[in-house]
């Protein structure tokens, strides 16, 4: 039988949701900086930090909350809904689409907006901003976020952060001889080339993927064409863009894919399907000593023209308090509030991320994704 942590996991998630329910009818300073701290009226939360504080009433709050990109399957999203709407009767639609997805249905629905909020890559976020489809609200917690990964305004803040990495099947690789890939130049190998999975530049993971392999062989946001040669060979040793392979990997269909750190480190810990010991989670450099694992920033944003402002604020709140910071943790993703909680063991060594990750000037990335995403997907024929 396969061991997982998937029992501590749900007990945690079962404390949290019972601690944030206590919260929401307390008004005593210790809780201000949780999610919903009431005014003693279960049906009134105290929402927002500072200016952008206020009382809503949970009259206003929807059955259903739509929110770009929040969906099961990915960061423990399932149990942050399940928690939230246990609190506060507010179920989260389940939102399978990606950054890239959402940006373009906001773009369609602009004079009809029928999401509250959008959650996923940093950067699309911001160019959403650019583009007026948010509003600005600094929810609870805001002021424990980096300068750096939040906008002054309040439009879009940071909730956790991600770096690419590469997770493979142990015991496949055992029987082909293969040793744990270390660089980017390792998963040019035939052997490993043939059932490599990864997605397109369109979703943010895609996006994070590719500009890995771009720094690691020498390239930049100015210089794409390391990753669109690397995408070119991989094709052609049988390497697939696809959104879909978690099961495929399961069953050893895909021996390798490229996604980030808490994909397979929660596959591993947090799995029924393979064992334990038969998951490996790498993160690549170059051969040249060049860095090759981004760091990626997520976060959210409250939408104009929101149809339920209220409840996507209590859900901004939720999400950015210890409570729910904490079950991005259990799925091994580094909440943007990390150094406020204890990490797991299980994470990658330290020094694995002081070889590999690298961030860029996110600034820069907001003004030249999209022409990125373009150059690359022509560029390697995706």
């Amino acid at each position: 039988m396969v061991s997982t942590r998937r029992s501590f996991i749900g007990g945690s998630a079962a404390a949290v949701a019972g601690l944030a329910g206590c919260l929401t009818t307390s008004s005593s300073e210790s809780d201000a900086d949780a999610t919903g701290s009431g005014g003693g009226d279960a049906e009134t939360y105290e929402v927002g930090y500072r200016d952008f504080q206020t009382n809503i009433e949970a009259t206003a709050f929807p059955d259903m909350l739509y929110f770009y990109c929040v969906q099961s399957g990915w960061m423990n999203w399932p149990s942050l809904m399940q928690s939230f709407e246990d609190s506060y009767g507010v179920a989260v639609h389940d939102d399978d689409r990606s950054s890239g997805e959402a940006l373009q249905h906001m773009r369609s629905h602009s004079n009809n907006m029928t999401h509250s909020g959008y959650n996923g890559g940093y950067t699309y976020g911001i160019v959403a901003r650019n583009e007026g489809f948010t509003q600005a609200y600094k929810p609870q917690g805001w002021d424990k976020v980096p300068d750096s990964l939040k906008t002054d305004d309040g439009h879009v803040t940071a909730t956790r952060r991600v770096t690419t990495a590469v997770t493979y099947r142990k015991d496949i690789y055992e029987e082909r001889g293969l040793d744990e890939p270390t660089t980017w130049e390792d998963l040019l190998q035939p052997e490993l080339m043939q059932d490599l999975a990864l997605q397109t530049p369109q979703a943010a993971v895609g996006l994070a993927a590719a500009l890995s392999i771009n720094n690691a062989r020498g390239g930049s946001m100015n210089d794409l064409q390391p990753v669109i040669d690397y995408y070119e060979r991989i094709q052609e040793g049988g390497a697939e863009f696809t959104d879909n392979f978690l099961a495929q990997f399961s069953r050893g269909e895909y021996a390798t894919f490229i996604r980030y750190d808490y994909s397979g480190l929660d596959l591993k810990y947090n799995n029924d399907e393979v064992a334990e010991e038969n998951v490996g989670v790498a993160l690549l450099g170059g051969e040249n000593g060049n860095k090759g694992a981004l760091n990626m920033p997520y976060g959210y944003a409250l939408l104009e023209g929101a149809p339920n402002p209220a409840a996507g604020k209590l859900f901004m709140d939720y999400v950015l308090s210890l409570e729910g910071q904490q079950q991005f943790l259990d799925a091994y993703v580094r909440p943007i509030r990390s150094s406020e909680l204890e990490l797991p063991e299980e994470f990658i060594d330290p020094a694995e991320y002081d070889r590999t990750e690298f961030q860029v000037d996110y600034g820069q990335l907001v003004d030249q994704q999209e022409d990125i995403i373009q150059e690359i997907t022509r560029g390697a024929n995706i």
